[in-house]
């Protein structure tokens, strides 16, 4: 199993991604302004503040060379996961569908929460169990999903929420509690908390590296998307 970890300017958890996907597999940086993504199995978009969150968050990050390579390896069936900042990334990319808005409380939010697997024969969550709660942290300014109202139905029906907050837990005003979804194909991903600093027992959870262990599970099964 080997990881493509994206680096854009202004990314401050590319390292942590890396060591955490270390843990399950190889893993390698992806420069952004390099093309090729050097035979990865599956590209994590870490979260931070990509090109500094100019103009709107992950904005100026979807036209980065890698993103091309990118769209074109999630068209042909290539998993792809998008953490925080990443997440806003492969929504502006239009990769993934909805969009992150500032916080209802119009502040950072830092702290531990409890997360429902809404579903678990997903590429990304076939380590773990329906309903089980996961401990992993948040830390955000712009990560509330919003979706129209008709387009958060077809999600919810559709099966393309894969992760909300727990009861009382949502910390950003998300809507319907949601804290991931994927695409339509379920090779694309996106959650907003951070899988990659509960990947060691040191940080209180190893829940994260789940997500991790779900895609080399995947990749070693050759289970169709």
């Amino acid at each position: 199993m080997k990881f493509g970890i994206v680096r854009f300017p202004g990314s401050c958890d590319d390292v942590d991604a890396l060591r955490a996907a270390q843990r399950v597999g190889d893993a390698v940086i992806l420069w952004h302004a390099e093309r090729g993504l050097h035979g990865v199995d599956a590209v994590v978009i870490p979260g931070g503040f990509s090109y500094g969150d100019y103009l709107r968050v992950g904005a100026i990050a979807r036209f980065a060379p890698v993103m091309a390579e990118v769209a074109d390896f999630a068209a042909e069936g290539g998993l792809v996961l998008g953490i925080c900042n990443g997440f806003q990334v492969l929504c502006e990319a239009g990769l993934l569908p909805g969009a992150l808005l500032p916080n209802l409380s119009l502040r950072f939010v830092c702290r531990q929460v409890a997360l429902e697997v809404v579903r678990c024969d997903t590429p990304f969550t076939c380590a773990c169990e329906t309903s089980r709660e996961l401990s992993i942290p948040v830390k955000h300014t712009t990560g509330r999903y919003y979706a129209p109202a008709d387009q958060l139905q077809e999600l919810t029906a559709g099966g393309q929420v894969v992760l909300r907050y727990g009861a009382g837990q949502n910390p950003n005003g998300s809507m319907n509690d949601i804290a991931g979804v994927r695409n339509a194909e379920g090779n694309v991903f996106g959650l907003m908390p951070h899988p990659e600093h509960a990947a060691d027992p040191l940080t209180g959870s190893t829940d994260g590296l789940l997500i991790l262990e779900s895609l080399r599970a995947h990749v070693d099964s050759r289970v169709p998307v």
